[in-house]
């Protein structure tokens, strides 16, 4: 698969720029996949939804020329669902963080997941959250300091891939920002799915975690540690759950299909 270097420039909301992200920050990389994505679905921003959240991705659909709804913290679901009620043929992305995913958000990402609503939701998983200064975040890594767990969170981390699978998703699939062809083609798929679907993608923050976690402010150091602990789904379905505890297992989980979510009814896209 060949990569366009630049996605269509009409795509991008210009006066929202210069853009909010920190130097090196992934959400930057999530925002080029989707254009990416958009470009070789040939499918028009202009032509779809956007919402955003809380948090440092939920600021992605700010820079698109789209229809965007930018609101409170964990809502995200219940607006897409709305959306979708009303005009099941938008198609509707949901951009957001793990903690307004998971945290706040996370008995409505369980309830969109169950109904099946068709939208599709990318999480930007950065281990912590990292608007408000680094605090530890449904995600972070057992044992990993934050600003708030300076001896290190005793908390197991939510696997938000297996939970959105658990919940009822119909698509769901993992990957890093280290790992940009693979994650463009996830979103392609997630966004000609029909039904809930979940694309998590990996990505640094060197401005908190990388300081805290792994004692670097360097985007490119941060980047190196995901993709060393990343492992292929095939590969890991070989070891024993303890070896890969404390990895990221990548790949694609989920690819089925059953009626979705529609106001009252169950729509499964036959015509009346």
């Amino acid at each position: 698969m060949s990569l366009k270097l630049y996605p269509r420039r009409e795509s991008v909301r210009k006066d929202g720029l210069p853009h909010f992200f920190c130097p090196g920050c992934g959400c930057g990389q999530v925002l080029n996949f989707f254009l990416r994505a958009c470009d070789e679905l040939g499918m028009k921003t202009e032509d779809m939804t956007c919402i955003g959240g809380v948090g440092c991705a939920a600021r992605i659909p700010i820079y698109l020329s789209t229809d965007a709804l930018h609101g409170i913290h964990g809502r995200t679901m219940p607006w897409a669902t709305g959306i979708k009620m009303t005009r099941p043929d938008m198609p509707v992305v949901v951009f957001a963080g793990d903690g307004d995913a998971l945290s706040i958000g996370g008995n409505h990402f369980i309830h969109a997941a169950r109904r099946n609503v068709d939208v599709t939701v990318i999480v930007v998983n950065n281990l912590n959250f990292a608007m408000t200064g680094g605090q530890v975040a449904p995600t972070t890594p057992l044992t990993a300091t934050t600003m708030t767990t300076p001896y290190g969170s005793s908390e197991p981390p939510f696997d938000l891939c297996k939970m959105a699978e658990t919940s009822g998703a119909t698509y769901v699939s993992r990957w890093t920002t280290a790992h940009g062809i693979q994650a463009i083609r996830a979103i392609k798929t997630a966004m000609q799915h029909t039904g809930f679907s979940v694309v998590e993608i990996i990505s640094q923050c060197p401005t908190h975690y990388g300081r805290y976690a792994l004692g670097s402010g360097s985007p490119e150091k941060s980047v190196e540690w995901i993709k060393e602990q990343s492992i292929p789904r095939t590969r890991a379905e070989k070891m024993d759950p303890e070896e890969t505890a404390l990895n990221f297992v990548i790949g694609e989980f989920v690819n089925t299909q059953r009626p979705v979510f529609w106001g009252s009814t169950i729509y499964d896209g036959a015509e009346e």
